[in-house]
């Protein structure tokens, strides 16, 4: 089995005209959280259903643990826990009967573990799935991916729909799987508090390329620092400029403009910015091309 849960190499998705994803370079180690973070529509959901064999690459390829993605898919299925952001189940079925279907699917008896999940989750394995909310189905399709105890988890928007309590639970069940021997998480969200205390490494898609891919930990440091030093250019200049170039991602033309800095990062967006919030105002700035975004990935592949 290859070191790496997840390779991208060039990938590349175009709808017609229409740019769905553009040359991702990407490796995930096994063992590692990766969350995957970026606007709607910036390219996360084409990645993930190219990873899962569902739609074809225009360019590129990619594989899961050595496997290539597109035809050797029914094999890495057997091995990958995959909750899609949007679920479309039978309706007249029962959530038992539902997830009993993916039992057979797998050929396993997942019956222990299905019961575990649905009384953690707060799920009544008795309704029929026409019955339920939106958080309700997406704590089925929960239970659907980890309940055969996959090597990795593949999860589109997973926390949309939840409420708080079981938000908090569902995240302890993912940093469980990880603690158990997990192989691997991929965990696409816009919500950026939900890989404050799990991801790894972070990787922020834009517009159907990777803008970042840093540290989890790292990143939010630096970024700390750009909205402190933001938040009063005159005495921290210093430290925000420094800041800003030691991320080294071609945002030049923001390190000597103070004013237009103050422009892109108003009072009220620094108050409660999210890193995505930060990314998108450094990249929309920008003049100087991106030069180096995306290297992190590239080193890690040719150093193997």
């Amino acid at each position: 089995m290859s070191e790496y849960a997840i390779v991208l190499n060039q990938l590349t998705k175009h709808y017609g005209k229409h740019r769905g994803i553009s040359k991702l370079n990407l490796t995930v180690n096994q063992g590692e959280f990766f969350g995957f973070i970026g606007p709607n529509g910036a390219g996360k959901s084409t990645t993930i259903r190219t990873l899962m064999g569902l739609i074809r690459p225009s360019g590129g390829n990619a594989s899961i643990f050595g496997l290539d993605c597109q035809s050797q898919a029914s094999v890495i299925a057997r091995d990958v826990g995959y909750l899609p952001s949007e679920n479309s189940y039978y309706e007249n079925m029962k959530v038992w009967e539902l997830l009993q279907y993916t039992a057979d699917l797998y050929a396993m008896n997942c019956e222990t573990k299905m019961y575990e999940l649905s009384e953690r989750l707060n799920l009544d394995l008795s309704r029929k799935i026409a019955d339920l909310s939106l958080g309700n189905k997406k704590k089925v399709g929960i239970v659907s991916a980890i309940m055969t105890s996959p090597k990795l988890l593949i999860m589109d928007e997973p926390t949309s729909g939840l409420d708080p309590l079981i938000r908090d639970k569902f995240l302890s069940l993912i940093r469980e799987f990880m603690d158990k021997g997990g192989k691997g998480v991929l965990f696409s969200t816009h919500i950026t508090s939900d890989l404050d205390k799990c991801a790894d490494n972070i990787v922020f898609l834009h517009q159907g390329k990777i803008l970042l891919e840093e540290d989890k930990d790292i990143l939010l440091d630096k970024w700390r620092l750009v909205k402190g030093g933001l938040s009063s250019l005159t005495e921290g200049k210093k430290e925000f400029l420094n800041c800003l170039r030691t991320t080294d991602y071609g945002f030049t033309a923001l390190i000597d403009d103070p004013e237009k800095a103050k422009q892109l990062f108003p009072d009220a967006l620094l108050e409660h910015a999210s890193i995505e919030d930060i990314m998108i105002a450094l990249c929309e700035g920008r003049t100087a091309p991106l030069s180096t975004a995306g290297n992190n990935a590239e080193r890690r592949m040719t150093s193997s």
